[in-house]
């Protein structure tokens, strides 16, 4: 079923008891990051943005907050209507289309002379960085079961450099060349991407074994909820954590912004940088889960998760303690969220898409949940009132998985 992925010849290949499967190589597997973190940045882009847009488009600051939403309900919307048909259509094919379809849709936010077309632009982008997740199920497809767990780390780490790194590089783009050059170099490197991965990814000798209606393939996404009970928890960990990760990084520039710092947008941008240290933790959580580590990994991670929003209190009198805080809370996030994606994948490898996109849709309720929570309550509170919440938050996925971790084996050990 699967095709080749290094450069090799068939008869290199190692025969698998599902079909034909290849072992990845490294570079393909940075291919796989590459294209997941630029896919997923295009959803983050406009927040530094919005000023300039609205001006330029002449648009109300009602419908300027719109354009992330937007954004992001697209984005909702692809992971429960899109990305389960990884698992019933070729991979690869179904990727290009995707990449070639988000192209269009970065042509037309960069070419926007009116307000409908922006938003119309931004919420199908939104629907098609989706393919980020759909690139994620098939890695972890490809990757032997001993090394799934480093594969999903490597990848998941471009999809940290592509978030936090988005509204940095947005920031400088605009400042030097207007905001559509970020959509136009976007829409230029997904199209170069599209034509790699048409070249490099693995041509499938046949469709997928499941033969699913489209209605039956979105059911069988809220069965397998139903069914499994470590999906359900995982899905839970992980609305849980990026409440805690949304919290930090949608309410970090408002202290910021105000004295004694007062720092730019650009400044405020490259905290980002800071942030993107938690990629490092997605690659060794990675190799933590092929040990068979997985719960002492997401133990420790949620641990550190919580503990990070001691220096974080003290962000007003000192940013070392808001780096301290910035990298313990990314490690953590990142190692939670690696080994949450390898457990629930390794539960039905054959419903790999539909696993992780019906567990992102979590991700998303979680994300959209802490920035909300966390912007108001800055308002009303002040900063000391955002840490007290990301804090409850990350202690309450700590408790959760004290009370679960004896009752949820570990589905890897059996994939291995």
């Amino acid at each position: 079923m699967l095709g080749n992925c290094e450069a090799v010849t068939p008869g290199t290949a190692a025969r698998r008891s599902r079909g034909s499967g290849f072992v990845l190589s490294r570079g393909v597997v940075i291919l796989f990051a590459v294209a997941c973190g630029t896919a997923v940045a295009n959803v983050y882009f406009a927040q530094p943005l919005l000023v300039t847009i609205g001006h330029d488009l002449a648009m109300s600051p009602g419908l300027v907050g719109s354009v992330v939403t937007l954004t992001h309900v697209g984005y909702g919307l692809g992971l429960f209507f899109l990305v389960p048909l990884g698992d019933v259509a070729d991979r690869r094919r179904l990727i290009v289309a995707q990449t070639l379809l988000l192209v269009l849709a970065l042509a037309a936010v960069a070419t926007a002379h009116t307000a409908a077309i922006l938003l119309a632009g931004m919420a199908g982008m939104g629907l098609l960085a989706v393919v980020t997740q759909t690139l994620m199920a098939f890695a972890a497809s490809l990757a032997p079961p001993a090394q799934r767990g480093r594969v999903v780390g490597l990848v998941t780490s471009g999809v940290v450099i592509g978030i936090l790194l988005a509204r940095t590089a947005s920031g400088l783009m605009a400042d030097l060349a207007g905001w559509r050059s970020v959509y136009l170099a976007s829409a230029a490197l997904t199209a170069l991407l599209a034509l790699v991965l048409h070249r490099i990814l693995p041509r499938h000798d046949d469709v997928p074994a499941i033969s699913l209606r489209y209605g039956q393939l979105l059911r069988s996404t809220i069965t397998l909820f139903v069914r499994e009970r470590l999906l359900r928890l995982r899905a839970l960990l992980g609305l849980l954590i990026f409440a805690a990760f949304s919290t930090l990084w949608s309410s970090i520039a408002l202290p910021l912004s105000k004295p004694p710092y007062s720092l730019s947008h650009t400044a405020i941008g490259a905290w980002g940088l800071v942030g993107a240290v938690g990629a490092l933790a997605a690659t060794m959580a990675g190799r933590l889960n092929d040990r068979g580590l997985s719960q002492r990994t997401t133990g420790i991670a949620l641990a550190l998760l919580a503990a990070s929003w001691l220096p974080l209190a003290f962000t007003r009198s000192s940013l070392w303690a808001l780096v301290v805080g910035v990298i313990l809370l990314d490690l953590a996030v990142q190692a939670v969220h690696v080994t949450n994606q390898t457990l629930i994948h390794a539960l039905h490898p054959d419903a790999g898409s539909r696993l992780i996109g019906g567990y992102m849709i979590f991700y998303s309720i979680g994300s959209a949940t802490g920035a909300i929570a966390a912007t108001s309550l800055y308002t009303a509170a002040g900063w000391g009132a955002v840490c007290a919440l990301g804090a409850a938050i990350s202690c309450l996925a700590f408790a959760l998985w004290t009370l679960t971790r004896h009752s949820t084996p570990d589905p890897t050990t059996k994939a291995t």
